[in-house]
């Protein structure tokens, strides 16, 4: 079991530590192969397939051939259409059928989610809190917090609920991005540069990562 100290909502030091599980926090990564997979994964997944362009037949006009076949001198042309005159078609271009997505096991994602969240608390990059005082919805207080636990750059909250308030209080904080713990990914986890997590939200993750690895 890690030990790592928490802050109370007014961000002086707690009496107690929180323990971080080693189930989840304690993981080693022989290389960050598995992290690097699940991270791609995530974003083709996420991907809009939107691209699509016309090929020859799909292009407005080159329905006249530009010129007669023989006796000009110059290559035989049947449309002006052709891929490689300006205004034609595109060849081997995107059609919008392609498919991105990227297939990895529910097993293989959890064991990432560790990795990296043991990448994290390695560098001394996560700091449990008792909790978030949102109760007026304003941003000053998680603010102070923030600042006082030295939690600056890109910063991941994990709560163990996000309501009105919270997304209210977190919306206008740049690089601030609050999620309910049970939502995390590793995109948002390995692109933080702190990661708090609250009490309640931490006995979440042990639960959902922690025990045997798959």
């Amino acid at each position: 079991m890690a030990v790592i100290a928490t802050y109370t909502k007014s961000g002086t030091k707690a009496t107690t530590a929180a323990k971080l599980d080693k189930a989840v926090f304690g993981v080693e990564a022989k290389n960050h192969q598995l992290i690097k997979d699940a991270y791609l994964a995530y974003l083709a997944n996420g991907r809009n397939n939107l691209a699509v362009t016309k090929k020859r037949g799909e292009v407005r006009g080159g329905g006249r051939k530009p010129w007669r076949q023989k006796g000009t001198g110059r290559a035989r042309f049947g449309s002006s259409r052709n891929p490689i005159w300006t205004g034609g078609g595109v060849a081997f271009g995107p059609t919008g059928d392609e498919n991105y997505v990227r297939k990895l096991s529910v097993s293989a994602k959890r064991q990432a989610l560790r990795q990296a969240l043991s990448l994290a608390a390695n560098e001394d990059r996560i700091k449990v809190i008792e909790a978030f005082d949102c109760t007026s919805g304003t941003v000053k207080p998680a603010l102070s917090l923030l600042k006082k636990i030295g939690a600056d750059k890109n910063v991941l909250v994990a709560l163990f609920e996000k309501d009105a308030l919270v997304e209210r209080t977190f919306r206008n904080l740049p690089n601030v991005k609050a999620v309910q713990a049970k939502y995390m990914n590793i995109y948002d986890i390995v692109n933080a540069d702190n990661i708090v997590i609250d009490k309640k939200a931490l006995e979440i993750v042990h639960e959902w990562l922690g025990g045997k690895s798959e």
